[in-house]
C-alpha cells in the first residue's frame, strides 16, 4: 500500500471528499490539517499555491475534483463506460457552479453588498439551481450521478456543511430531503463511519 498524506485547512470544505474517499478505499493516510498560521510556509511546497494536496509515495498532486476524480477510478466509483463518466463529470460540475455561485456572495469583502447579494441570490439564483439538483438526484435513485454510488456522491457530501453555510441555508436538507440522501448513501458505507467517528468536529 502506498504512502498517502493529505494535506488541508482544519474544516471540511473542499477537503472532506479525498478524507472521505481514501477511508472508503481502506488506505491509511496522514491527515495533515494545516492550520491557518502555518499556511504561508507550507504554501510555496505545494504545486499549485493552493491546498487540498494529495502526497503519494513523496509525489504531491492538487487540484480537489481532479483527486477525487482518481480516487473515483482507484476505489471503483467510477462510470460503467465512457458516458456514465461524462454524466458524473458533468453533474459534479454543475454542484461546482452552485457552490461558486454561494462563495461568490459569502466571500463578498463589503458586508452591506454581501447583504444585498444574498437576498438576491436567495430569490432568484439558488432556487432555480437547488430544484434542478433535487430534480437530478431523485431521477438518480438518491445520487449525483448513473443511479449509484458514485465519487460524485463523495464531493457533495463532503461539501455538504460546507454549502450549508455558504448558502445561508443550516436546514437546506428539510427542505430538499433529496440531498440527505445523498450524505446519507455515503456516511452510511462502514469505513466512512469509521473514519467520521474519529474525526475532528468541525462545523463546516
Amino acid at each position: 500500500m502506498p504512502n498517502v498524506k493529505f494535506s488541508y485547512f482544519p474544516v471540511k470544505a473542499l477537503g472532506e471528499t479525498v478524507r472521505l474517499l481514501l477511508s472508503y478505499g481502506g488506505q491509511d493516510f496522514e491527515d495533515n490539517r494545516v492550520a491557518m498560521e502555518d499556511w504561508p510556509a507550507f504554501k510555496p511546497s505545494t504545486p499549485f499555491g493552493q491546498m487540498p494536496v494529495l502526497e503519494i509515495d513523496g509525489k504531491s498532486y492538487a487540484q480537489s475534483i481532479a483527486i477525487s476524480r482518481y480516487l473515483g477510478r482507484k476505489y471503483g466509483l467510477s462510470g460503467a463506460d465512457a458516458e456514465e463518466d461524462l454524466e458524473i463529470d458533468q453533474n459534479v460540475d454543475f454542484v461546482n457552479d452552485i457552490r461558486a455561485k454561494a462563495a461568490a456572495v459569502q466571500y463578498e469583502a463589503d458586508a452591506e453588498l454581501k447583504a444585498k447579494k444574498n437576498v438576491e441570490f436567495s430569490k432568484n439564483v439558488y432556487p432555480a439551481l437547488l430544484e434542478k439538483l433535487d430534480e437530478i438526484i431523485k431521477k438518480n435513485n438518491g445520487h449525483i450521478a448513473a443511479g449509484k454510488l458514485t465519487w460524485a456522491d463523495f464531493v457533495f457530501a463532503g461539501m455538504f456543511d460546507y454549502l450549508k453555510m455558504m448558502l445561508q441555508m443550516p436546514d437546506l436538507e428539510k427542505k430538499y430531503p433529496s440531498f440527505q440522501q445523498v450524505v446519507d448513501a455515503v456516511y452510511s458505507q462502514p469505513k466512512v463511519q469509521a473514519y467520521a467517528k474519529k474525526a475532528p468536529k468541525t462545523e463546516f
